[in-house]
């Protein structure tokens, strides 16, 4: 698999607090990486890192495959777009004039472009309006319009819908999908509001306090993730024979429970587990959403 960004053994200090401990991620080429973790993890960090605004203390990353400490990772960066924390925008400038301006910082000729790119992130009727009369979402498609503005084919968010109304988070995450399917861009978003990355992640990375603690695509996840129903009985291996003779795949929790995937007929089970003498305390069904599988991970609440 190619990937975009590799990072080993990560570390960042800020005195004595440790802000990331031998991060280790990889981000493949194509997708939506969602990179989780309450507020303070290190996700910000790790942004600032890469973007090239700190240096690390310890460990390295890759962009493109260019290490870190290469001459030419200046030049691989500009095939980066980001917005970090809080979009980079003029407010006394309109849309265009920001777009304009941020050409000019790059040294790209005259306004080709601009207008495509204010239509691609929904802004194309913003006219002679400021940046300072901009809502809250129109402010961030406009930071992310600037990110776009080098024609970057990653593109990096921290916390892009954070604050935002449902109808703001909507427009960012059409977005963001229009682009990776559209454009081809790879986009890492750090967030802690789950149930929205679930909408929008190929793959994620869990962070707490400053370490990698998992990654895995989001159809493994799923997987890990999909609905069952609970079964607690009071004989475990009655159960199981039962399962097995019923071809019910199924995962024992418990010495008295175990969930079993797709279809259960109620009846037919509990009548079979009867002959057997094996007594149904409890049938549940179970949903685990992102949120609670992180939670999981995290050994806590996590108020992510």
């Amino acid at each position: 698999m190619e990937y975009i960004l590799e990072t080993e053994g990560l570390c960042k200090s800020y005195g004595h607090f440790q802000a990331l401990k031998d991060l280790s991620m990889h981000v493949p080429k194509g997708s939506i990486y969602g990179f989780v973790g309450k507020n303070g993890a290190g996700k910000t960090t790790l942004i600032r890192l890469i973007c090239g605004l700190q240096l690390p203390t310890a460990g390295s990353y890759r962009l493109y495959g260019t290490e870190s400490t290469a001459r030419e990772i200046t030049k691989t960066r500009k095939r980066m777009g980001a917005v970090v924390e809080t979009p980079a925008i003029y407010y006394d400038m309109t849309a265009a004039e920001n777009i304009r301006q941020q050409y000019r910082v790059l040294g790209r000729p005259g306004k080709a472009g601009v207008f495509e790119l204010l239509e691609l992130v929904g802004l194309g009727g913003t006219g002679k309006k400021k940046a300072r009369n901009f809502s809250l979402g129109m402010r961030q498609r406009l930071g992310i319009a600037v990110a776009l503005a080098g024609d970057p084919d990653f593109l990096v968010l921290d916390e892009p819908v954070n604050g935002l109304d449902p109808q703001g988070i909507v427009e960012i995450r059409e977005l963001i999908l229009r682009l990776n399917r559209e454009k081809n861009i790879t986009v890492l978003i750090s967030s802690h509001i789950l149930d929205e990355l679930s909408r929008l992640a190929t793959h994620y990375g869990f962070i707490d306090r400053g370490s990698m603690l998992q990654e895995i695509s989001a159809k493994d996840l799923e997987n890990v993730c999909r609905k069952c129903v609970r079964v607690t009985v009071s004989d475990i291996n009655a159960l199981v024979q039962v399962l097995d003779s019923m071809g019910m795949e199924h995962i024992i929790r418990s010495d008295t429970a175990a969930d079993v995937y797709g279809t259960v007929d109620i009846t037919e089970l509990t009548l079979a587990l009867a002959e057997k003498n094996c007594k149904v305390a409890a049938i549940q069904e179970q949903d685990e959403t992102l949120e609670n599988y992180y939670i999981n991970l995290v050994g806590g609440d996590s108020h992510a």
